[in-house]
C-alpha cells in the first residue's frame, strides 16, 4: 500500500510557523513521491490539512499519477469556518480524486474516528507537530502503535 496520509494542527496553534511548515510539506510530500507514494490522504481540515492538500494539487500539475483523496469526518464540518477558509476547503474538494465523507453529523468522537481512518489506510503519516496534547498528538501515537512510519515536521 502507497498511500501518505497528513496530520498537523489548526492555523492559530502554528502561528508565525506557517511558510517553515509549508515548505516542509512540500519537502516531505516530494520524498514521499520520491519513495514511490502516489495517493496522498487528507483530513480537510484549516491549516495543515488543506496546505498538504494544495501542494499535492500543485504537484500533480507535473505528475498526473498522483492522486488525492479528501477524508471530511462529517457533512458540514466547515459551515462555521471563516469565508477564506470556507472557499479554499470547496477549492480543494472539487479538485480531489476522491471524497470520503465518514458521518452525516457531528458527534464527539468524529475527529478520531477520522484520524484512525488516514491511519488505516496509509503506510506513511506526514505530521506537522508542536507536542502539545491534541488530536495531532493523539494521531502520531496510534500511527506508532500500527506501525505506520512517521515523517515528522517539528514546530
Amino acid at each position: 500500500m502507497r498511500r501518505c496520509a497528513f496530520t498537523g494542527h489548526r492555523p492559530e496553534k502554528i502561528i508565525g510557523y506557517e511558510g517553515r511548515i509549508i515548505v516542509e510539506l512540500r519537502k516531505e510530500i516530494l520524498n514521499a513521491i520520491s519513495d514511490g507514494y502516489r495517493v496522498f490522504l487528507t483530513g480537510m481540515s484549516r491549516g495543515v490539512d488543506l496546505w498538504a492538500a494544495d501542494i499535492v494539487i500543485e504537484l500533480r500539475r507535473y505528475n498526473k499519477d498522483l492522486k488525492l483523496m479528501c477524508v471530511i469526518p462529517f457533512e458540514g464540518m466547515e459551515d462555521n469556518w471563516p469565508v477564506d477558509w470556507k472557499k479554499h476547503y470547496n477549492m480543494v474538494l472539487k479538485q480531489a480524486d476522491w471524497v470520503q465523507v465518514l458521518s452525516d453529523r457531528y458527534s464527539p468522537d468524529v475527529y478520531q474516528r477520522r484520524n484512525q481512518w488516514l491511519v488505516n489506510r496509509s503506510s506513511r503519516l506526514i505530521a506537522v507537530f508542536n507536542g502539545e496534547p491534541s488530536g495531532t498528538g493523539n494521531t502520531i501515537r496510534y500511527a506508532r502503535e500500527q506501525g505506520i512510519p512517521i515523517h515528522m515536521i517539528e514546530v
